[in-house]
């Protein structure tokens, strides 16, 4: 989980670095993928219970704010 979280993190700003808006839009799709990866493995995680389901609840729901605000960007590019 904790490479999922940086990873989005790290994808914008490898983006943002990039010369093209092209590879800026690129690497946004890929922060984009990894909040729904962070997510899955948030739903095995409250499966097999190693996180509470109010903390799995809210982190779920950041991640897909967090999506939603990626795609914005990606969108006004």
């Amino acid at each position: 989980m904790t490479r999922s979280a940086l990873s989005i993190s790290s994808n914008i700003a490898e983006g943002y670095e990039r010369k093209t808006a092209k590879d800026y839009c690129r690497f946004l799709s890929y922060s984009k993928g990894s909040c729904g990866e962070l997510r899955s493995q948030l739903y095995i995680a409250l499966k097999i219970g190693e996180v509470d389901t109010k903390t799995a609840e809210i982190w779920i729901e950041e991640s897909r704010q967090l999506s939603k605000m990626i795609s914005f960007l990606n969108e006004n590019d």
